[in-house]
């Protein structure tokens, strides 16, 4: 079965201004985000990639613009079911905000019981998400062969569920993986079981690095980044 690369998208105007996204529109890369986009056809340079399939958020379609650039004759395809997750009444909200609503600590602590309001709950979101990697490992393995590489470009919070998912993770665990902007994460398929290659793989140690924004820290320490977070300073 083939091997997914799933590539979180590149830091966006929102991660920076600490909004959490969702799926509001007109929310781009900022000059962090277009950098590291720039980066990434030399990244996967060594990497044959059968089709590339992105969300149809504009911060994803503008990550993977300069793969494309660099491989005009790479397929891309555009799955809504790898789209952010649908935040409802909370997308556009600050962060700060959130976190003093009472749903954030089920959000922290037992995800798979959250639900948005006005919005999908966080394990509709991963099942639709692991759904769609499912019928593309079909389809990729029919048309390319068992041992073809694909990538999907995505959000934070999608491919954290899609990590729990392959490691055969209960949801409730989701929060404690984290993928930064533009990061690489790699899971290979097989009959048998899913193996994590890579996770949340930079190519920047920089980020290992201690910072005063970083979980563990602050009075919201110990919580997870809702919607990714924005990475290395």
């Amino acid at each position: 079965m083939p091997t997914l690369i799933l590539v979180r998208h590149g830091r966006s105007t929102a991660n920076t201004g600490g909004v959490l996204a969702g799926w509001t529109p007109g929310v781009a890369l900022d000059e962090r985000g277009a950098a590291q986009a720039a980066a990434l056809p030399g990244r996967l340079a060594e990497v044959p990639l059968a089709a590339a399939v992105t969300s149809p958020l504009q911060r994803c379609r503008e990550t993977l613009a300069p793969l494309l650039a660099a491989r005009p004759g790479l397929p891309l395809h555009t799955d809504e079911r790898i789209g952010e997750c649908h935040y409802g009444d909370w997308s556009g909200r600050k962060l700060a905000e959130l976190n003093d609503e009472p749903l954030m600590e089920i959000v922290q602590r037992h995800p798979s019981a959250a639900a948005f309001p006005g919005g999908e709950s966080v394990r509709a979101m991963q099942n639709r998400a692991v759904e769609a990697v499912h019928d593309w490992n079909e389809r990729i393995e029919r048309e390319h062969g068992p041992d073809a590489v694909y990538l999907m470009c995505s959000h934070g919070d999608i491919i954290k569920s899609l990590v729990a998912d392959a490691l055969g993770l209960h949801l409730d665990l989701f929060q404690r993986v984290h993928v930064d902007p533009c990061s690489v994460t790699a899971v290979r398929y097989t009959r048998l079981r899913p193996y994590l290659l890579r996770l949340g793989d930079t190519g920047d140690l920089a980020a290992l690095a201690p910072r005063p924004d970083a979980p563990g820290s602050g009075p919201d320490a110990g919580n997870a980044a809702v919607g990714g977070g924005a990475g290395a300073p």
